[in-house]
């Protein structure tokens, strides 16, 4: 049953036009309007940084709520489409990542498409982790204890960052968290016909994501685009992967957490059955919703500080 507290605001976020109705521009200006409008939870320091990036300077937050010399670090991908959200859409659940899992978070605002398609967005979150790893002593993050999170479209650069990072094998990471991950491109997914119309996402929604973000169809199949796709998932780090019982998405990211499994890779995953894509956008206003943030935070905590667990 879907949860109480979405069901009776759900109408009213669902009232304008659609996102795939609207100028990319002007879906920027309607997901924004939809930020947690709840008291930002304090923390002990945002630091707002300009690092390098493939093509040019990347903006990075950084959040901190504890005072260890060296925190492990975290890199965050805001969900959106790989179209919509920044900085400030994802900054709630940040925080709220950051007091809870006693990590530094790193907020990456990535180029987004259409004006930078894939794999652009996927370089600048890779080009990211690259920096993280040799400047982490510099900003107080221990290089030894790194992970890579997001949701949605930014769980998506979350799971490729992995794929690539495996690869190249020049950054070792210790987990990935993936808040109902984008995985593959497929629309024929139950969780599709059950849930693509009137919980927010929607399948058109998500058709109008995947032009903007790969327009060459073709493309779509590249594991870096779709790693469900992906030949092999061995080697991976650890996952945590959050689904939603009333999101399209729902499938594909259950699909992924049993690739990993059957890949040897360390999988945890949790449905929760009554809340919609995007739920962390609402932590403040649904308690199931801060509920799943805080199992995020918690196994976060638990992957990367395994002493500060022992201890509490």
């Amino acid at each position: 049953m879907l949860d109480p507290a979405i069901e009776r605001f759900l109408p009213l976020l669902q009232s304008g036009p659609k996102l795939h109705e609207l100028s990319p521009r002007a879906a920027r200006a309607a997901f924004a309007a939809l930020r947690d409008p709840g008291e930002p939870p304090p923390v002990r320091s945002i630091e707002e940084r300009q690092i390098p990036g493939p093509r040019g300077p990347i903006s990075v937050r950084i959040y901190r709520d504890c005072d260890s010399a060296e925190l492990p670090g975290v890199l965050y991908f805001h969900g959106g489409g790989w179209v919509v959200g920044d900085l400030d859409t994802h900054d709630v659940p940040c925080r709220r990542l950051a007091r809870e899992s006693s990590c530094a978070i790193l907020s990456v605002d990535y180029r987004l498409a259409p004006e930078t398609p894939f794999p652009g967005a996927l370089e600048d979150a890779f080009g990211a982790l690259e920096w993280l790893a040799g400047a982490a002593h510099t900003i107080g993050v221990d290089p030894s204890r790194l992970a890579v999170a997001g949701d949605s479209a930014g769980a998506n650069l979350a799971a490729a960052v992995c794929l690539r990072a495996r690869e190249q094998g020049n950054v070792p990471l210790l987990f990935q968290l993936l808040i109902y991950p984008v995985t593959d491109h497929d629309f024929a997914r139950a969780s599709y016909a059950d849930n693509g119309i009137g919980y927010l996402l929607e399948t058109d929604t998500m058709r109008w994501f995947w032009d903007q973000y790969v327009p060459n169809a073709a493309e779509r199949t590249h594991p870096l685009a779709s790693p469900l796709r992906a030949e092999s998932l061995a080697g991976l780090p650890p996952a945590f992967i959050l689904t939603a019982g009333y999101d399209p998405l729902r499938d594909e990211g259950e699909a992924y957490a049993e690739r990993l499994s059957q890949a040897g890779v360390r999988t945890r995953l949790e449905r929760y059955e009554s809340l919609i894509h995007g739920f962390i956008s609402f932590a403040t206003q649904v308690p199931s919703a801060a509920a799943a943030l805080s199992d995020a935070a918690r196994a976060l905590q638990t992957a990367l500080r395994p002493e500060s667990k022992a201890s509490a």
